[in-house]
């Protein structure tokens, strides 16, 4: 049982019954090919959390005051399809409590088990898919649960939409969309590119977040780090927009690979993390505007009882 809480807040915003936000962490590095160590990202990650200021200067909150409750971490380490399916089935059941789910890895096939689970709950997901690889492979070393397989699932299942690639093999250009791809040489020149991914996305989003979608010169910490990548304001633009005209449904951060050297990457991942929960719940009443945001959900999701019913 896990007794450490998010960033160190009290036990008053970190119970399960009273939180709006579960934080599930994925330690899990099974299937990486090049820089290993992202099983380590998820507690460099949370000990960056606990010596962040929790004030928020550009939304004037303090979102832990939501609530966020930390679950105990994935174990699960035997295969990748068994990682998938414990963080499919641990995401199922805390988004069936009517919980904002988010999850920390870990590689990025934890994704494949995320993915799935809001897929199940939510009808019309899009899934906002923002990396430096297109991770489009249906398999790769003998398993469609592979880190670059993390979107395959998504591309045939969902509105699957793709920001900052600029790494790919060459088979995966049979399964990318370009239509729903936005690559990182032509974003560099459009200076409508947000309003464009923006349009193209449907009501109810789950973010999917790479950390190598980042430029390495502020994000080199990533296991597989591309250059050319995306800077730290254009993505909170980026992401506040998404947040404030659509309904996330949630997200999860992947594939930081922390060094002892470097420490400014595990702040930043948790400095974005904590932007992105403090987008989706700018400007809302901590007791009125959670119920009403679920309210919303239970409206547009016709799949969630269904769902329910499983478990």
């Amino acid at each position: 049982m896990n007794t450490k809480t998010y960033a160190g807040i009290s036990k008053e915003y970190a119970a399960l019954e009273t939180s709006k936000i579960v934080l599930i962490p994925v330690p899990y590095d099974g299937t990486s090919t090049f820089q290993k160590g992202a099983d380590k990202g998820p507690e460099a990650f949370l000990h960056a959390s606990e010596n962040m200021e929790l004030y928020d200067i550009e939304t004037q909150t303090e979102v832990y005051k939501q609530g966020i409750y930390l679950a105990d971490a994935i174990a699960e380490k035997s295969s990748p399809e068994a990682v998938v399916s414990a963080v499919h089935a641990k995401t199922k059941e805390y988004i069936l409590k009517n919980k904002f789910v988010t999850l920390f890895g870990g590689e990025h096939s934890i994704s494949i088990g995320t993915i799935r689970a809001f897929n199940e709950c939510f009808d019309n997901l899009t899934v906002l898919h923002i990396d430096a690889h297109a991770d489009l492979r249906s398999e790769y070393e003998g398993s469609s649960c592979n880190h670059a397989c993390a979107v395959f699932e998504a591309s045939q299942t969902t509105n699957l939409i793709q920001v900052g690639i600029r790494s790919m093999d060459v088979a995966e250009t049979t399964v990318l969309d370009t239509e729903k791809t936005w690559f990182a040489h032509d974003m560099a020149n459009d200076e409508y590119w947000i309003d464009n991914v923006i349009e193209a996305l449907g009501e109810n989003v789950f973010i999917t977040f790479d950390l190598d979608a980042l430029d390495p010169s502020i994000m080199p910490s990533t296991g597989t780090p591309e250059p050319g990548g995306l800077l730290w304001y254009e993505t909170l633009d980026f992401l506040k927009q998404v947040f404030e005209v659509k309904n996330v449904v949630g997200f999860d951060i992947v594939e930081l690979c922390p060094r002892e050297e470097d420490k400014s990457s595990d702040f930043l991942a948790a400095k974005l993390y904590y932007k992105m929960l403090s987008y989706k719940f700018a400007g809302e009443d901590e007791d009125e505007a959670f119920e009403s945001n679920f309210n919303d959900k239970q409206n547009s999701v016709s799949k969630f009882k269904d769902a329910e019913d499983e478990y």
